[in-house]
């Protein structure tokens, strides 16, 4: 299935659609919608996000700033 997409700013209220050679004669949709762009936080809006964020995982962090990796322990297959 092919798709034609196309984000156009109109400059009259008609556009003239080309369409593959694959597409004709077979049962097509047609769909216009405003295209919004995301909005750009400002930097409290982002802080206040992370804040958010951490609180609801405040319960699952674990501190592993003290943790050693011990590769000869990870690699015993003898027990």
């Amino acid at each position: 299935m092919e798709l034609v997409r196309k984000i156009i700013v109109p400059t009259s209220t008609t556009f003239t659609l080309t369409l593959p050679k694959e597409m004709i004669g077979k049962e097509i949709e047609v769909v216009a919608s405003e295209v919004k762009a995301p909005r750009v936080l400002t930097e409290l809006e982002k802080q206040q996000r992370i804040e958010a964020i951490e609180a609801i995982f405040k319960d699952s962090r674990v501190d592993l700033s003290n943790f050693k990796f011990d590769r000869d322990e990870a690699n015993n297959y003898d027990d």
